[in-house]
């Protein structure tokens, strides 16, 4: 079964930094496009960042310059380094992957991960 394993939340002090992490596994053939999305309570589930095959990035606006978005194809890993978090980025962080493995092409989603930035 071809699934989305996030990890790296937890709680953290204004000016922190976390380091999200997103392992696919299973049977994968290749995975496309990958990002991370989150939904804060109350809130519109938004896209924070994306990374495409060939490492072309783009970013939320309200994480630009903090939020960093990479790659490992060789372990079918994903990871969002955040650095000077702010209350505001506080919320439940998915990660997404468009793959082909042996069920087909699929978008998966991970189960979420949970970031509070707080004092």
């Amino acid at each position: 079964q071809v699934q989305l394993v996030e990890s790296g939340g937890g709680s953290v002090q204004p000016g922190g930094s976390l380091r999200l992490s997103c392992a696919a596994s299973g049977t994968i053939y290749k995975i496309n496009a990958m990002g991370w999305y989150r939904r804060a309570p109350g809130k519109q589930r938004e896209l924070v960042a994306a990374i495409t095959t060939d490492d072309t990035t783009n970013y939320l606006d309200s994480v630009k310059g903090r939020f960093t978005i990479s790659r490992d194809n060789a372990k079918n890993t994903m990871y969002l380094q955040m650095n000077s978090l702010k209350p505001e980025d506080t919320a439940v962080y998915y990660c997404n992957a468009d793959l082909y493995s042996n069920s087909g092409r699929g978008d998966l989603w991970g189960q979420g991960t949970q970031v509070t930035v707080s004092s």
